[in-house]
């Protein structure tokens, strides 16, 4: 006959496993930093969202989760539940994925971060033609120049704007770019048109906004006769506005206000317009931006098929470049 302890481990068992989606719910809850959001994703109420979160907190008998008018966050004993089951529920993700691939259609959700200039100017205007061709997979699109931890945060897809994709990530190299150095019209008549890039140091420069004095590099593209290297240059540079988006900066110089560094997905088509120049078209803006766009995701040994026609459709529409 059972005895009363194995009733009791028994009964305990069963518990842990009626609590899968309630501890589910808190890595969601961990990656959207919102009861709101989660439940949208999940198809829950939030009322249902915090009872599960409410009945989690009763069986562990500690507070996961803490909640105030602005903001949710976990406690330590909330974030150690999430980190020690993050990726086993990202791997019964990719398992269900697999399954489902073999289907053949293309289906399901694909969780993508992509920096907001990019995503903005060359990625949603595409994606009316992709669910044209896959109408059963669904698309999230979270916009932020902050790099997001994709496991931990349950993206499926980055696109990174970058020289050097992480080593531990699948990547896929979409097409490459290059930094414009650009003015209008306007701030050149009125400033004249720098010769050197040491002239910048004397001009009104429009900077990315990073940590420090802003400090711009350049490379010479062809190498003067008899010397080894191109001429390489560093200058500091000032001005009335830093930036953390290249949109913000175009938009800033083609009011005239100065000269900035833009990546060619942002000022590229204002340049062929003429309503930008090339400022020091002899020298090469390096060490800044990344000289390429890239799709990754985390390692995994097989990639769901709707991130795979994904990043197909990625390569193919950014193939010619910006």
């Amino acid at each position: 006959m059972p005895t009363d302890r194995n009733r009791t481990n028994r009964s305990s068992a069963e518990r842990a496993e009626l609590l899968w989606p309630h501890i589910h719910l808190l890595t969601v809850i961990a990656q959207t930093g919102s009861f709101t959001q989660a439940a949208q994703r999940l198809t829950l109420s939030k009322a249902a969202v915090s009872q599960r979160i409410a009945e989690l907190e009763r069986v562990v008998g500690l507070t996961l989760v803490q909640r105030t008018t602005r903001s949710v966050r976990l406690t330590d004993a909330g974030q150690r539940l999430v980190d020690d089951t993050v990726e086993s529920f990202a791997h019964i993700a990719r398992s269900l994925g697999g399954v489902r691939d073999l289907a053949g259609q293309p289906r399901g959700l694909v969780r993508v971060s992509a920096p907001v200039a990019l995503g903005r100017q060359q990625i949603a205007p595409t994606l009316e033609t992709f669910f044209r061709r896959h109408p059963e997979v669904r698309v999230e699109l979270e916009l932020s120049d902050r790099v997001a931890n994709l496991a931990h945060e349950g993206f499926d897809l980055a696109v990174r704007h970058t020289s050097a994709p992480p080593d531990n990530h699948v990547a896929w190299k979409l097409c490459e770019t290059r930094t414009l150095l650009v003015a209008g019209a306007s701030y050149l008549r009125r400033r004249g048109m720098p010769e050197h890039p040491s002239d910048l140091a004397t001009h009104d420069c429009l900077a990315y906004l990073r940590s420090g004095p802003a400090m711009w590099w350049f490379e010479q593209r062809e190498r003067a006769r008899g010397a080894r290297e191109p001429e390489r240059v560093s200058v500091a540079v000032q001005g009335p506005l830093r930036a953390n988006n290249s949109e913000l900066l175009r938009d800033a110089v083609l009011s005239g206000l100065g000269i900035a560094q833009v990546p060619d997905f942002s000022a590229g088509a204002a340049v062929r317009a003429g309503r930008l120049r090339e400022v020091l078209p002899g020298w090469r803006p390096v060490g800044f931006f990344g000289d390429a766009v890239y799709a990754i995701r985390p390692w995994s040994p097989v990639t769901p098929r709707a991130v795979q026609v994904l990043v197909e459709h990625l390569r193919e529409q950014l193939a010619a470049g910006f």
